[in-house]
């Protein structure tokens, strides 16, 4: 039942397939007929045994979790391995090199964590692109578990540990889904926490649809956007500072500026999605000036920054121009270049 049935038609194509639709109550004479016309009956289902559960009631021999896993998410790979092995005896296909998910080269979001990297805080982390903050070497996003709970987590560990800096963090597009009502809630309990707005023009994780704050309606009506910093004060938050997260410096001052204020303060950090803005700055590597530190890699993680010959170097058709790198490196071994093309 569910998604696991794509996963079954792009491992096995050729398999005899029975997709259920309403599971409850099972439809148990179209399943008992399904059963008597195959060899070997198996039940894919995410994740607990559920279907399999009330199939082997019946008497019908099938196989199910004995070799499909109830953790993690379910695959076309992973469904064919496990079939294949029990089958066929197969040993696994070579596997890719792992590749984590992290944030484009480019994204604004990257400058904030590597500005709040530094303060040793509780980062209570939302869904969106942002979420990946947690990989390495940001390393930032510290929990995550709806839309809208990244605020509310905070405020439960400033009761837990009130003499950490708890800080929240929040896309533009979910402040409007469900972080709303989170602020609300903070302010009037009077809570500490710091919020961060990840304001980047669109829904970047889903789609890039439009939210509120873009101005524009799914139609593509252009309307009146919805401020965040005026409902942010309707609610009462008396402390708002707005800052571009592209300017490192600037970007700095903004959070130094709320540290030692007291209740709920809001940072909005305001810059465009790359998918919406398009680049129009590119960065070299000055190689004479390059010593290989590696500073760079190791504390931002752009993917568009190589090593190459144990020199660093910019790959221009990845490099969106955001600067980061060159703000951060002492020996002012990186320049903004003209774009070609």
């Amino acid at each position: 039942s569910g998604i696991p049935y794509q996963y079954v038609k792009e491992a096995l194509p050729n398999a005899s397939v029975l997709k259920l639709g309403l599971v409850n109550p099972l439809p148990k004479k179209l399943i008992e007929d399904f059963a008597s016309k195959v060899e070997t009956l198996y039940i894919i289902e995410e994740l607990e045994p559920v279907i399999e559960e009330q199939v082997k009631s019946w008497g019908i021999k099938a196989i199910g979790k004995e070799i499909f896993t109830v953790q993690g998410e379910y695959s076309a790979n992973m469904i064919r391995q496990a079939i294949l092995k029990e089958e066929l005896n197969l040993k696994a296909p070579a596997a890719a090199p792992g590749r984590p998910p992290i944030l484009c080269p480019g994204c604004p979001h990257r400058s904030v964590y590597y500005v709040l990297k530094k303060l040793g805080i509780h980062a209570a982390g939302d869904i969106g692109c942002y979420t990946l903050g947690n990989a390495k070497p940001l390393d930032m996003v510290d929990t995550c578990l709806c839309m809208g709970a990244d605020v509310t987590i905070a405020q439960g560990l400033h009761i837990m540990e009130p003499d950490t800096l708890n800080f929240s963090f929040i896309g533009d597009s979910t402040f409007f889904a469900a972080g709303i009502t989170g602020v609300v809630n903070a302010v009037y309990n009077q809570t500490d926490i710091i919020l961060i707005v990840l304001d980047n023009s669109t829904t970047a994780m889903t789609g890039h649809q439009p939210h509120p704050g873009t101005g524009m309606t799914m139609m593509g009506d252009v309307v009146n956007k919805v401020s965040i910093e005026k409902i942010l004060e309707a609610v009462g938050v008396s402390k708002i500072v707005k800052a571009d997260p592209l300017n490192y410096k600037e970007a700095k001052a903004a959070v130094e500026s709320v540290l030692d204020e007291k209740g709920v303060r809001v940072v909005i950090f305001k810059s465009p999605c790359i998918a919406v803005a398009k680049p129009v700055k590119a960065y070299q590597v000055d190689v004479e000036k390059c010593v290989g530190c590696k500073q760079c890699i190791r504390e931002i993680g752009c993917p568009a920054i190589v090593v190459n010959d144990g020199k660093v170097q910019i790959e221009p058709s990845l490099c969106y121009g955001c600067g980061l790198c060159s703000q951060i490196c002492k020996f002012d071994a990186i320049k903004e270049v003209k774009r070609h093309g």
